[in-house]
């Protein structure tokens, strides 16, 4: 970069000529250039500056080394060999220290949950070992409130407008009728359900017809049918043990992956679907499952085994992590944290009947292998 017009001897910098205060632009001609160029000498070659940030400090060297690019610019003076500059250049920032790991926290008011849990398991078990009509009933409430939840969520989300009429009444009465008449009886209260949805929702415009039904279809199956497993485990001559077992095994399924995933958790196990996830906490639900597993149909259930508990432990871990991300799922899909408010620290009643509803047909089942339906 050798421009013979930049630099002069007497300014004592790289920079353009000074032509005093009051002149313009010089003017052109031969005169000129013969008068400057007695005055100018050739710019010394500069050495390469070394990249050390990248075109950053390529540019604010390129800077340093050109002079001022406008006339109205006020010129430092270059200092002599072994003079310290007035205003040195300031240094490339020091590398900052990594910041300091964060605490792990569990993103909920943890006293609340802990009170609203032992509230709601001191009501469920009230009434399953006292009166076992009034445990139907609290799942049938627990039902109905599911489903307003969901289609209320469905209808500011998504605008679909599953009929929650039909659903409600339906729901209550398909775990009335599991408790009653058993498979059969669920059955027969889920086809009715479905068709009433079919007919309630005739009676608005057919616009959204389709996606409505459908959503209320899958609400009845999701929540009630679903339930209804529930109500058919009570009805057995250690019903309230089965029910237990069912509810004992759940709890520590979600509180094993709670605990060491929140602990050891490194690896996640869905990041796409529930970030908060981890192998580590999966492996927790496994062992803790089975461990309580073992416990409850050694002691707790009539005819059971320690080896059928393990087995049901890890059956219940695998049913209550699917169910945790299935309605994960369906949150992210709306784009929404939880389903609702109700109960504090926990969310909603669809955020604790996540794990439990997929949860109950894999016990019910497996009971009935193990030990038979009576």
């Amino acid at each position: 970069m050798n421009d013979s017009s930049w630099g002069t001897p007497q300014t004592g910098y790289w920079g353009p000529p000074d032509h005093g205060p009051g002149q313009g632009t010089a003017p052109a001609g031969p005169a000129y250039d013969a008068h400057y160029a007695q005055q100018t000498r050739p710019m010394p070659v500069v050495p390469d500056v070394p990249d050390h940030g990248g075109d950053q400090d390529v540019d604010r060297g390129a800077a340093r080394l050109s002079g001022p690019l406008f006339r109205d610019e006020t010129p430092q003076a270059r200092p002599h060999r072994g003079e310290v500059p007035q205003n040195p250049e300031p240094m490339p920032d020091a590398p900052q220290p990594a910041p300091a790991p964060q605490k792990k926290t569990a993103g909920r008011d943890l006293g609340a949950a802990i009170g609203v849990g032992v509230g709601l398991g001191a009501v469920i078990i009230a009434s399953l070992f006292v009166v076992k009509a009034v445990f139907v009933g609290v799942v049938a409430v627990a039902v109905v409130v599911g489903l307003w939840e969901l289609t209320s969520r469905l209808r500011e989300r998504r605008g679909i407008n599953a009929p929650l009429v039909p659903l409600a009444l339906g729901g209550a009465a398909m775990v009335a009728a599991g408790y009653a008449r058993g498979a059969e009886g669920a059955w027969v209260a889920m086809a009715l359900t479905t068709l009433a949805v079919l007919v309630w929702r005739m009676t608005a415009p057919p616009e959204g017809y389709l996606k409505d039904v459908t959503a209320g279809v899958f609400a009845a199956f999701y929540v009630p049918f679903l339930a209804t497993f529930v109500a058919m485990m009570l009805t057995a001559d250690d019903g309230a043990w089965r029910v237990l077992t069912f509810l004992l095994l759940t709890v520590v399924s979600d509180t094993g992956a709670y605990a060491v995933g929140w602990r050891f958790g490194t690896h996640k196990l869905a990041p796409r679907i529930s970030p908060g996830k981890t192998r580590e906490g999966l492996l927790g639900a496994i062992g803790f499952a089975m461990a309580a597993g073992a416990l409850c149909m050694e002691f707790l259930i009539d005819g059971g085994t320690w080896w059928q508990g393990l087995l049901l432990g890890l059956a219940v871990a695998a049913s209550a992590t699917l169910g945790d991300l299935g309605e994960s799922m369906i949150k992210r899909d709306l784009g929404i944290k939880d389903m609702g408010t109700l109960l504090p620290g926990h969310g909603g009643i669809m955020d604790r009947l996540d794990s439990l509803l997929p949860t109950a047909p894999v016990v019910w089942l497996l009971l009935v292998l193990f030990v038979g339906s009576g």
